[in-house]
């Protein structure tokens, strides 16, 4: 499950950036060109790790503060960093990272693309994360 939301927040936010992106001359990409994202994924890009941090915000921008969202997004953090000892704090110190503020800028201009409606269904569907793991 927690796969799937983040196939899905990435594909989201990955389909937003590539309609407003144009193609440079000379590239062989067209509009017509799809891009797959699936949930069976091996490991997680940099990309994603920042659609994660930058909805963890945007959550709790949204109230989004309860221990059932704590508790969903612990879960999906650590799916998605599952040799980090603590993965959420690893996250946190990655987007301090001078690195990595690339990727989280582009992750909050694609989820202001996205819209408070569907990063609002994001973060309900985080909070239930928690309930659909497996031990």
């Amino acid at each position: 499950m927690t796969k799937f939301i983040l196939a899905a927040c990435a594909a989201s936010f990955f389909c937003i950036s590539m309609a407003q992106a144009k193609p440079q001359a000379g590239s062989n990409t067209t509009d017509s060109e799809n891009i797959e994202v699936t949930p069976t994924q091996t490991s997680v890009t940099s990309e994603e790790l920042a659609a994660i941090y930058v909805l963890s915000k945007l959550c709790k921008s949204y109230g989004f503060k309860d221990q059932k969202y704590q508790n969903g997004y612990a879960a999906l953090v650590k799916e998605n960093l599952p040799e980090t000892h603590d993965p959420v704090h690893a996250l946190e110190q990655m987007a301090k990272d001078k690195a990595f503020k690339p990727y989280l800028k582009e992750a909050e201009q694609d989820a202001k693309k996205a819209g408070d409606a569907q990063n609002k269904e994001i973060c309900e569907e985080i909070s239930t994360l928690s309930n659909t793991q497996t031990p």
